[in-house]
């Protein structure tokens, strides 16, 4: 194949000797004046397109490499099939065959990993040290050159995939999704299922096998067209030295069976055929200068293939054709909440990157100030809130959504809510648009690419590999996707203007879609009751009418609503963005505490690092009413809800500049954060602490709170698994903590004449914690605390008697607490296994625990998820008390099957971590300690990360502000013979000495049952002795394949093969033996269907409360260094 040359004159051919050849783009690229890293995009002859980027003052490197096919692509008899490929393309490759060798390679040296599939797209990135980014890349290339796709690991992966699916099946998210997708034009590949599940990549090969189309032999391993699918020359998959006594044969594992092979075989066929390199874009971040940064990618992804595809297949044809517009899509919630969503097809936005015209149009539906929709509705008492904006569907085709979440007032008029989205547009189709509003907008986007600060590397490696596939000139590939031209006043056809007006004459009801979402019974309950039709893949209950004519009518009448208007001017644009820059020697590492008053001890950092003109202001305002009940911590949640309700039409224009505040309630009082351009910061501090300070509570907006806290209470226990396992594992551990279910019992009782007198009280005796980051002066930061001190006017209190306290589970302990999974459709359990460390505050004993952390991380994915295929969710890491006094380390795992046998496998995961730990040679712990010291010495990217490291010691009260220095220059005096006492005294289960809790939250839908091979072979057996031939191979296949196989899948096999015999087996006989299948299962139960068994020693938690209270507290938190900032410092 000839190399794939650009087009672009502005091309540079690069030959040496020391890589292969590359095409080099020779312009400048356009990047932010902040930006002080070097760019560079190359196109090597494969025609892969990659940008490299030096950045001198990195600690982290980092890649990211994005395939231009996602899941719309897809063969339409495997739904799920490029989800899949994203799965097993980590499995193994021809130069690195061990399945983990990657994760193995990352979590060693500082780094991680992920992917994802989108509609168009498929992405893989990682981070790591940089010293190790060669190793890295080298391994990550492999990827997409020779893959393995090990057979063996094909059922795992299939049951990966399935079980991320059922993980998002009660997710309302997902659902919904997946239901527009659903309804889309018939034949559109928008309605295909993207995540797959087993079912979806199963079917084909299900189907030819029940025609007899699949040989039952395992085949030789297919290659793929290129040659590169090679077998493995050693197994990638290494046993496990502690099996569960009832794992699977391997008969019903590894490849999945004649079907299993067929599924990989496809998947072969699709990778060979889509990925290819003229489709990849890719983006590496390093140290190394930009020659070396090339020579390294052209070496290592030259071997990836140009298969001859298309190197941006675009869909142009909108799946909303004429029957899916002018319509009203009822759907049922899983949680409890209403909203309505009104859609219209938009271009593909990149393709109008220069004016955004959906952007442009979205300000003024999202706006939220004076004469906005918010505003409209908000005060009607039928939202609590909007959004609105263009939203790229597929590489070809998008959609402007207008969302609204209702009370239920605003549900039982939703009629008259989604009429005044459309009265608003008529306005703005009515109305003459100033080009100051576009003028404003490019404004704050040119500044806020001016002054642009660098994030996480892997997050900036997946943005720019997305964005290299803009159909923009080379150069602008950074500037283009995040700036935006100003309209050209001469030429209102071309010049933006008409683009934007082109656009909004589109979005009109008879183009529109509507859903309205909530539960069934208040879909009823509103609009009567009717048949529902079911979603095929998450079974979603939806029905879809069309618009009625007079609602059409209304919509396409004059708006009519006074009460509309569009916004002014914005008066929080910033106009001086000096900054104060001053040379300094060394950044300073810490904060100064420059004020300590009675009320408010204030720490100060003047910016020296990044030279933004922007700063972080937090501030914690400590109270006792805040938590002393839990009806008091319901209220304080309230009292924030109202506050930020009043401040909404005010501070939007700040959000939209630059400029955001948070008022929230915490578990000790509340806080106030400020953060953004610093130019009018201290006007819109102002105005959020005389808000605070001088609310006027309405009893109607009360209501529409009470009702958005109970939903957030009630949905959380809707929510995964997981997450509600871990809230009660920490809620165990925390002393002043009010559990959800306490205030969903106090929060609609709550009167007005409460909340008043709460709102007195909470802020009457106080102490605040305050912290100023960035280009604010001394004195800025002490005048922002003297006007926070004199509008609130809160008298003071001693600062130590507000202090969150950990609770300690005793040495020797082995607890457990039990309960249910509150969602009755959720068929996942889950356990949270936690065992305690000890204190956060002793050096040693902290790098120690972090060290052994780090270690057992990577393997318990490998081992718990990968291998023994216990769930999609699996993690181990961790875990800081309440308060930063204690440690501990924390498994989480969410599973079909439940929490005694999940724990009785982590047993056995830690079990086999012992030997690991024994065995490890010096080499890989002294990576160990490296990869640990690199990830305590890597700088904070930016202001934001800078001011959250001081927070948390302020927040604290331990200041050690310089705990991560001390602790990685500690690194490498902790021994293996260290972190093996740790792991055998404090995490092994043999230890007398571990104090270890755990939460089994236990799934209350029934799994439907399976059976094991055993039974299968005892109901053969039993058929033999009744004189009936058997043909072992085929049942064999038909029914292992794919692992244990569903009861009612083995009775109808045996049911229809007993029939087929008839008359010689008449049916009375084949009826008794199929009652004989229970007696045999109760004998022989399948491996699927054992729950575990309880340890012995085991002491169950019955009563939380009582519990609690019999724990050990931490001790209160001091500081750990004296600073002596002031001449006499009270801190």
């Amino acid at each position: 194949m000839p190399p794939h040359r650009p087009l672009i004159p502005e091309w540079e051919r690069v030959a040496n000797t020391a890589s292969k050849p590359y095409y080099m783009f020779t312009m400048p690229i356009h990047k932010s004046r902040n930006d002080d890293r070097d760019y560079r995009i190359i196109q090597l002859d494969n025609g892969l397109q990659a940008m490299v980027v030096h950045d001198a003052k990195a600690d982290k490197a980092a890649a990211s490499l994005d395939v231009s096919v996602g899941h719309l692509y897809d063969p339409d008899d495997m739904p799920g099939l490029a989800h899949f490929c994203e799965h097993l393309l980590f499995m193994g490759t021809e130069l690195y065959p061990r399945e983990n060798e990657y994760s193995e390679y990352l979590a060693k040296n500082n780094g991680n990993s992920n992917a994802f599939t989108g509609t168009s797209n498929t992405n893989y990135y990682f981070s790591v040290a940089t010293d190790a980014l060669p190793g890295a890349l080298a391994r990550f290339a492999a990827f997409f050159h020779c893959p393995l796709f090990s057979p063996s690991c094909t059922s795992r992966e299939l049951n990966a995939v399935d079980s991320e699916h059922k993980k998002n099946h009660q997710s309302d998210m997902w659902r919904i999704f997946q239901l527009n997708k659903h309804l889309s034009k018939p034949g559109h590949p928008w309605s295909k299922f993207g995540s797959g599940n087993r079912d979806s990549l199963s079917k084909v090969g299900r189907d030819l096998k029940a025609k007899g189309l699949l040989a039952p032999s395992t085949p030789s391993v297919p290659k793929s067209a290129d040659g590169s699918l090679a077998t493995t020359p050693t197994s990638s998959r290494v046993p496990s030295p502690t099996p569960s006594s009832f794992s699977t044969s391997s008969e019903m594992d590894g490849d999945g069976g004649s079907v299993g092979r067929e599924t990989r075989r496809r998947l072969v066929e699709w990778w060979s055929k889509e990925y290819c390199a003229g489709r990849m874009r890719l983006c590496v971040i390093g140290k190394e200068s930009l020659d070396e940064l090339s020579s390294m990618v052209a070496e290592l992804f030259a071997p990836i293939p140009n298969r001859g595809q298309d190197p941006l297949p675009m869909i142009n044809d909108h799946p909303f054709g004429p029957n899916e517009r002018a319509s009203l899509v009822s759907v049922q919630t899983i949680m409890t909440f209403h909203a309505v969503e009104v859609s219209f097809p938009l271009p593909w936005l990149a393709s109008q990157w220069r004016y955004q015209p959906g952007n442009f149009l979205s300000h003024f539906l999202g706006h939220e100030g004076p004469g906005s929709l918010h505003s409209y509705l908000k005060n009607k008492g039928w939202i609590t809130a909007l959004s609105a904006g263009p939203q790229n569907l597929a590489r070809g085709f998008a959609m402007i959504k207008i969302t609204l979440n209702m009370t239920k007032l605003g549900f039982d008029n939703y009629r008259e809510v989604t009429l005044t989205i459309f009265k608003y547009l008529n306005l703005l189709r009515s109305s003459n648009f100033p080009a100051w509003y576009q003028r404003e907008i490019s404004l704050l986007k040119a500044t806020r690419f001016r002054f642009a600060e660098k994030r996480r590397p892997d997050d900036y490696a997946v943005w720019v590999t997305e964005h290299l596939s803009w159909p923009v000139s080379r150069e602008l590939v950074l500037s283009a996707p995040q700036l935006v031209w100003e309209w050209d006043e001469t030429d209102p056809v071309n010049g933006g203007e008409g683009e934007m007006r082109q656009v909004l004459d589109s979005l009109t009801v008879d183009r529109g879609r509507v859903v309205l979402m909530a539960q069934k019974d208040v879909h009823e309950r509103v609009r009567g009751a009717s048949e529902w039709e079911s979603e095929p893949w998450y079974g979603t209950e939806y029905r879809v009418e069309k618009l009625d004519a007079g609602f059409m009518a209304e919509a396409q009448a004059p708006n009519d609503i006074p009460e509309l208007f569009l916004p002014g001017p914005n008066e929080f644009i910033p106009t001086n963005l000096d900054v104060q820059k001053r040379p300094v020697d060394q950044p300073l590492k810490r904060p100064l505490l420059i004020r300590d008053m009675p009320r408010t001890s204030l720490w100060h950092k003047k910016d020296d690092t990044f030279w933004v003109p922007k700063a972080h202001v937090l501030i914690d305002i400590r109270t006792p009413e805040a938590n002393s009940s839990a009806r008091a911590s319901v209220m304080t949640r309230l009292f924030s809800d109202l506050v930020n309700d009043t401040l909404t039409e005010f501070a939007y224009d700040a959000d939209l500049a630059g400029l955001s505040y948070n008022f929230s309630a915490q578990t000790l009082g509340v806080s106030v954060v400020l953060s953004g351009y610093n130019d009018k910061l201290h006007v819109l501090a102002r105005d959020v602490f005389e808000r605070v300070r001088n609310v006027q509570l309405r009893a109607e907006r009360l209501e529409v709170m009470k009702d958005q806290a109970k939903r957030d209470y009630e949905n959380f226990y809707m929510g995964p698994s997981f997450r509600v396992s871990d809230y009660y594992g920490r809620h165990l551990l925390t002393e002043q903590q009010w559990i959800l279910a306490e205030k969903l019992a106090e929060v609609s009782s709550i009167t007005i004449e409460e909340m008043e007198a709460h709102a007195a009280r909470l802020l009457s005796r106080a102490h605040s914690r305050m912290l100023v980051v960035g280009n604010m002066t001394r004195d800025g930061a002490i005048q922002l605390a003297e006007t926070m001190e004199n509008i609130l006017d809160f008298s003071p209190m001693d600062p130590s008697a507000m202090v969150d306290t950990a609770l300690i589970p005793p040495d020797g302990s082995n607890l457990v607490w039990k309960t249910v999974v509150p969602n009755q459709n959720e068929p996942n359990s889950s356990l949270a296994y936690y065992m305690h460390i000890g204190s956060y505050l002793e050096p040693r004993l902290r790098v120690t625990s972090a060290l052994l952390t780090q270690i057992l991380s990577e393997p318990a994915f490998n081992v718990l998820r990968t291998r023994e295929q216990l769930g999609y969710i699996v993690s181990l890491s961790q875990m800081v008390s309440p308060g930063e006094s204690n440690i501990g380390i924390r498994i989480v795992i969410q599973s079909e099957r439940g929490p005694v046998y999940l724990e009785e496998r982590v047993d056995a995961f830690l079990e086999e971590m012992k030997d690991k730990l024994e065995d490890m040679k010096a080499a890989e712990f002294r990576e160990q300690q490296a990869g640990l010291e690199r990830r305590w010495r890597e700088a904070a990217k930016n202001l934001g990360e800078e001011t959250n490291r001081y927070w948390t010691q302020i927040d604290s009260g331990y200041l050690d502000f310089l705990r991560r220095d001390h602790d990685a220059s500690l690194v490498k005096s902790i021994t293996k013979a260290d972190v093996i006492a740790m792991f055998m005294s404090r995490v092994h289960p043999s230890s007398s000495t571990r104090a270890k809790i755990a939460v089994h939250l236990h799934s209350q839908k029934p799994r439907p049952k399976k059976i094991g091979l055993a039974a299968m072979e005892a109901f053969e057996a039993l058929l033999v002795d009744k004189g009936i031939a058997v043909d072992t191979q085929k049942w064999r296949e038909e029914l292992t394949g794919e692992g244990e196989p569903l009861l009612t899948q083995f009775g109808k096999y045996w049911q229809e093969t007993l029939s087929s015999l008839s008359p010689s087996i008449s049916p009375e006989v084949a009826q008794e033996l199929m009652a004989a299948l229970p007696g045999i299962m109760e004998k022989n139960p399948a491996d699927a269907d054992y729950e575990g068994t309880v340890k012995e020693g085991v002491r169950f938690v019955e009563d939380p409360k009582a519990f609690k209270a019999s724990l050990r507290r931490a001790d209160p938190p001091r500081p750990l260094v004296n600073w002596d900032d002031l001449p006499q410092s009270k801190f």
